[in-house]
C-alpha cells in the first residue's frame, strides 16, 4: 500500500478510508470519480473488503453516492444542497467557537497564528487550490479546541461537502475576505468572550450563505 503511510495502530480498512477521503477532499477525485472497488483494491494491494467498507462509510458522510449503473462515485453537490449545508454550518460554527473561546490557551493561539501567517501566503500567490485547504484548516483547529467530538463530526461532514462543492463553484467570498474573517474570529476568541466568538463564525458563514442565496 504506497499512496500513504500507516499511521502506528492503524487498520487497513482506516487506512484505505484516509486514502480515499483525501484524494476527494483534495480534488484528485473530482465530483463525477468513479469509485470502483475492483480497481482501487488492486491498486492499493489490499481485499474489496475494506474497499467496500470505506466507500459506505464515505457514503454516510456524503463523500460518495451510489448510482443506478456506475456504483458509487464522488457526488456533485448542487447549489440547493450548497446553500442548506451552510445554513446548518452557521450555527455549527457558531457553537463551535463559543465552545473554543472557553478553551482558548497559548497552544490554540500559537497554531491559529499560523495558520493565519500561511493564509496570507496564499493570498499573496493567488492560491485558491490551496486557500480552500489552509481555510479547512483554521476552522479544523477551532473544532478541536471545543473539545466537543459530536459537533466536531457533523461539521466535519458537512465542512467535506464543501470543499468538494467549493472546487468546482465559480462562487468565492474572496480569499482576503475570508482571512479578515478569520483574524476577527481570532481576536473574539482570544477576548475570552464566548458570545463575540459565536458572533464573529456566525457572520463569517452567514456573509457566504447570502453570497451562495444570491448566485444562480
Amino acid at each position: 500500500m504506497s499512496d500513504a503511510l500507516m499511521e502506528p495502530g492503524e487498520r487497513v480498512g482506516e487506512r484505505v478510508y484516509r486514502t480515499l477521503r483525501r484524494r476527494i477532499l483534495t480534488g484528485e477525485f473530482p465530483p463525477g470519480t468513479r469509485l470502483s472497488v475492483p480497481a482501487i483494491a488492486r491498486e492499493l494491494g489490499v481485499s474489496r473488503s475494506p474497499v467496500r467498507d470505506a466507500v459506505l462509510q464515505l457514503g454516510n458522510e456524503g463523500l460518495a453516492q451510489e448510482t443506478f449503473n456506475r456504483g458509487a462515485i464522488v457526488p456533485q453537490i448542487d447549489h440547493d444542497q450548497l446553500v442548506s449545508l451552510y445554513e446548518a454550518r452557521e450555527a455549527l460554527e457558531g457553537m463551535t467557537a463559543r465552545l473554543a473561546t472557553v478553551n482558548f490557551g497559548p497552544g490554540v493561539r500559537r497554531r491559529l497564528l499560523g495558520i493565519l501567517d500561511e493564509h496570507d501566503e496564499v493570498v499573496a500567490a493567488g492560491d485558491f487550490t490551496r486557500h480552500i485547504d489552509v481555510d479547512a484548516a483554521f476552522h479544523r483547529e477551532i473544532r478541536t479546541a471545543a473539545c466537543s467530538p459530536v459537533v466536531a463530526r457533523m461539521l466535519e461532514e458537512i465542512q467535506g461537502q464543501v470543499m468538494i462543492a467549493m472546487r468546482s463553484t465559480s462562487v468565492s467570498g474572496g480569499m482576503a475576505h475570508a482571512v479578515e474573517d478569520h483574524r476577527k474570529i481570532f481576536e473574539a476568541l482570544a477576548s475570552g468572550d464566548p458570545d463575540a466568538g459565536e458572533a464573529a463564525a456566525r457572520q463569517h458563514i452567514s456573509r457566504l450563505t447570502s453570497l451562495l442565496r444570491t448566485h444562480v
